[in-house]
Formats: C-alpha cells, sequence, structure tokens
C-alpha cells in the first residue's frame, strides 16, 4: 500500500493533506522520516505521525436504507452512488456488499470486510435475500409454485433456485430467493407472464431492515449481525 493511502486510511486526512504531511517529514516508518506519498509500505510497517503511532482502524459493517436512483456502486462518473450518502471518512473505505438495482430500494450492506463481504455474495453460500415485490396484476393459475420450483430465465440455460412466495395481498408479495442473477426478480416476475411495478429488499439471511432509517439513512450493524450473516451458508 502507498504511504500517503495508508494515512487516509488510518486518519481523518484527506489525501492531499496527507501528501503535505509527508513532504513537511511529519511521517516516519520504522523510525526513519520518508517524503514520498507513493512510497511503498513494508509489511508490519510502523508509523507515526507528529510521533503518533497510527494503525488501521476496526472493519466497518453498515446496513443502509437504499433510496431509488442511486447506484450500488462506490464511483460513477455520471450518476450518485450509494456511498455518497455516507461521511466521507466512512464512504472512502467501504464497498457495498452486492447491489440493488438503480430503482430497487431497501436493504444494502456495506463493508471494508472483503472475505464478510464474499461470504454474503457468492453463490456457493447462498444466502437468501428477501424481496418486497408490488406486481402489475395478480399472480395466475400455478405461477407461484413455478417460482418456487424454478424457472427459466430468458437467455439462460439453468433454472432459478427454489424460492420462496408469501402472499400479503393480491399484487404484493415477498420474495426469497438464494442468488443474484441479473435482474433476477424482474425476470422470474416476466418469466410467469407478470411485471414488476416496485421493488424492496427487506432481509438478508436473518437481518432485516431497521424500520427507523428512512431512505438513505445508515447505521452500524451489531455484533450479533455481523455474526449471523457471517454465518450464512
Amino acid at each position: 500500500m502507498r504511504l500517503d493511502g495508508y494515512l487516509c486510511q488510518c486518519t481523518d486526512l484527506s489525501r492531499k493533506d496527507a501528501r503535505r504531511a509527508i513532504s513537511a517529514g511529519r511521517v516516519r516508518v520504522n523510525g526513519k522520516a520518508v517524503r514520498k506519498a507513493s512510497a511503498s509500505l513494508p509489511a508490519a510497517a510502523e508509523v507515526t505521525l507528529d510521533s503518533t503511532p497510527v494503525s488501521p482502524p476496526g472493519e466497518l459493517y453498515l446496513m443502509l436504507h437504499k433510496p431509488p436512483g442511486v447506484l450500488s456502486a462506490t464511483t460513477d462518473a455520471a450518476q450518485p452512488v450509494v456511498t455518497d450518502l455516507l461521511p466521507e471518512d466512512i464512504g472512502r473505505r467501504v464497498h457495498p456488499a452486492g447491489r440493488l438495482d438503480l430503482d430497487t430500494t431497501g436493504l444494502l450492506l456495506l463493508t471494508s470486510d472483503g472475505q464478510w463481504s464474499h461470504r454474503i455474495t457468492s453463490p456457493r453460500h447462498r444466502c437468501p435475500k428477501t424481496y418486497r415485490v408490488t406486481l402489475a396484476e395478480p399472480l395466475r393459475g400455478d405461477a407461484a409454485g413455478v417460482l418456487e420450483s424454478g424457472v427459466m430465465l430468458a437467455g439462460e440455460s439453468t433454472p432459478t433456485r427454489p424460492a420462496t412466495v408469501t402472499q400479503l395481498d393480491s399484487r404484493v408479495i415477498d420474495l426469497t430467493i438464494s442468488e443474484g442473477r441479473y435482474h433476477q426478480v424482474k425476470r422470474m416476475l416476466a418469466a410467469v407472464g407478470n411485471h414488476v411495478t416496485a421493488l424492496h429488499r427487506h432481509r438478508i439471511g436473518s437481518v432485516v431492515l431497521d424500520p427507523a432509517l428512512a431512505p438513505g439513512e445508515f447505521r452500524h450493524l451489531t455484533g450479533d449481525e455481523i455474526r449471523q450473516l457471517a454465518k450464512t451458508d
């Protein structure tokens, strides 16, 4: 890792301020002043800023109530991204653990822990995700049974894994799936002759979107929530 990047990760300094501190000789690596921002930091190096040791903070685990019109990404040249909704010092450290479509709302997890993120997003672990789905028309015939058995999506060679359908209203269902194919929920409903008019994710594994969070708000996950998601299999 570059020295300036390390300082940004471990302190509240911006990249510009980190470079200034380095060039001013305020930063030492293993007791020696280093004035080159691009210097590669050795493994297990001891770094000080103004004689005060600096080290990486703990990992971050967040839940965000994603509003519509925001990309599940960390950067984009044309549209707002979910990390824009976070304080700058947090947003620059985390990435989305999975994604939601631009117009889909609800529970999005963000973290700085790559292994934890992989545990949630890898198809091998089959982490269940529950969506509140508003339909253009009621499910007809055996559509619910077809969704629960697995449907063949257009352009694919294998059916979806079995899902769980809970009817909440004539045009509202909860759909729980354990994979994350491209636009999967919308394509599953299209495969049974219906159309999704609104989509909201409210559960990942056993963790439910906090009802106290308004769209665009976030909070840190509790220790129990972090552990529950880490055990998803």
